[in-house]
């Protein structure tokens, strides 16, 4: 079973122009097209899409996904550096939610303060 491009953009929320954008820039390869040129995602497609916009979404830029990509295409002699970089990413992400843990604990401390004001204020105007 295939899906048009229609129907990839509903189910990514990813626009067709994006979809296009991915197509063209080498991230998503040789999708199948109808006799008449329309697209034919399959379901490896969109597992693949899935896997780039979760690094997309955690950071990775378009040109580390697109080595990515083509370090794939090479097949099973790149599996060390595909899992190379998937590790050097994860520790980029953890990094990056430690940071993000940080500034929450921070933005929690001050909810905290202004909040024990608020009802400091709220008793003394009773």
């Amino acid at each position: 079973m295939g899906y048009t491009i229609k129907q990839v953009s509903e189910r990514t929320n990813l626009s067709a122009h994006v979809l296009r954008f991915y197509e063209k820039e080498g991230l998503l390869s040789h999708i199948n097209r109808s006799k008449s040129g329309i697209r034919n995602y399959s379901e490896d497609d969109l597992e693949w899409l899935g896997l780039i916009c979760c690094l997309k979404n955690t950071g990775m830029s378009l040109k580390q996904i697109k080595e990515f990509v083509d370090l794939s295409a090479e097949g099973r002699d790149t599996l060390k550096q595909r899992c190379d970089m998937l590790i050097e990413h994860k520790k980029n992400v953890e990094a990056q939610i430690q940071e993000m843990n940080k500034h929450l604990e921070k933005v929690s401390c001050k909810i905290n303060h202004y909040t024990k004001q608020y009802h400091e204020y709220r008793s003394e105007s009773l």
